[in-house]
């Protein structure tokens, strides 16, 4: 089953066709909290849950777990990652395995503060991080600088602060907001592949060519040495998994590798590093299966280049439940 499934449409295809190429009889479930998702239209099974933020989203769950054998549980948006990494042991106990991290990464993951922590007590470079108020008071970042939520996600709320007086402003008009210092150069996004013995074993960086909407559209695949030992890195010694981890960073001019978040679960662009021959859907598959990955990183397609557009799913009002609504 994939939770928060929304517009997941490549992922649950990969995952389809990862099964019928392992010829394993699979029924997919989707879970949302709106009948009008695209991605729940082409699950196998479809069931529609209270938001990820009501006392019984969690319930829910297991209920369908239990009625239904769930054997693997794929959360896909950092909205029930914490409380599902919670529920990990409840809800192995029931045969279902969850592809999440444990609470402690999950917390260090969403609090852009405490990952900033954790990367300089491992060594690893990443953009100085303080709060608004020491920015205003004592300015240790040179503007422009970089603000946005400590606990925020899919770039909501990032923006630029040109001045001290734009910054004020962005303190009022930010939630929970926090300065960096405004890095330049390549950004990557890398999909980190975590076995269930929390072993790295395959990192696919993602140049990011646009992004729309905090998600990217246009990305290239580049096998960079530096990039890949990075990221690989900081999801080791981070000890998240198993599953997809994703790392952002960026490559500046004078090839300094800076980390700018980690977010510990598939990553939007994920389609690309498929495409180009990580075949997450099918390790994962194999793993829960018993059987061995055959992870192949030699033979990633480095320059395959993803275009991403806007596609169609139909339903009809009264599948939706949209009878009689008007504008």
């Amino acid at each position: 089953m994939i939770t928060c499934i929304g517009r997941r449409v490549s992922l649950l295809k990969a995952f389809q066709r990862a099964a019928r190429h392992l010829q394993l009889q699979v029924e997919f479930l989707g879970a949302d909290c709106q009948l009008a998702s695209p991605a729940l239209q082409l699950c196998d099974n479809r069931f529609l849950v209270h938001p990820t933020t009501h006392r019984r989203y969690l319930s829910d769950i297991h209920k369908i777990v239990r009625d239904h054998g769930v054997d693997l549980l794929v959360p896909t948006v950092d909205l029930d990652l914490k409380a599902l990494a919670r529920q990990r042991r409840g809800l192995a106990e029931a045969g279902c395995h969850v592809l999440v991290s444990s609470p402690r990464v999950i917390e260090i993951c969403q609090d852009k503060r405490r990952t900033h922590d954790f990367l300089k007590k491992q060594g690893i470079d990443t953009p100085k991080t303080v709060s608004i108020g020491d920015q205003l008071q004592f300015q240790p970042l040179p503007y422009p600088c970089y603000v946005k939520p400590w606990d925020g996600f899919a770039s909501r709320f990032n923006t630029v602060a040109q001045t001290p007086k734009d910054l004020a402003y962005l303190a009022q008009a930010v939630p929970h907001a926090i300065c960096q210092a405004l890095v330049r150069g390549v950004e990557f996004t890398c999909d980190v592949y975590v076995d269930r013995s929390q072993q790295v074993r395959c990192v696919v960086p993602r140049k990011r060519l646009e992004v729309r909407s905090g998600e990217v559209s246009k990305a290239q695949v580049v096998m960079a040495a530096d990039v890949i030992d990075v990221a690989g890195q900081v999801v080791q010694r981070l000890k998240a998994g198993p599953g997809v981890i994703t790392v952002q960073l960026i490559k500046t001019e004078a090839s300094e590798i800076k980390v700018i978040e980690i977010n510990p679960r598939f990553g939007g662009g994920v389609p690309l590093s498929i495409k180009a021959g990580a075949n997450f859907p099918k390790w994962i598959l194999q793993e829960i299966t018993g059987q061995v990955p055959s992870v192949d990183t030699v033979s990633i397609q480095e320059d395959l280049v993803m275009l991403r557009f806007d596609q169609e799913v139909w339903s009809t009002a009264q599948a939706l439940g949209l009878e009689g609504h008007t504008p």
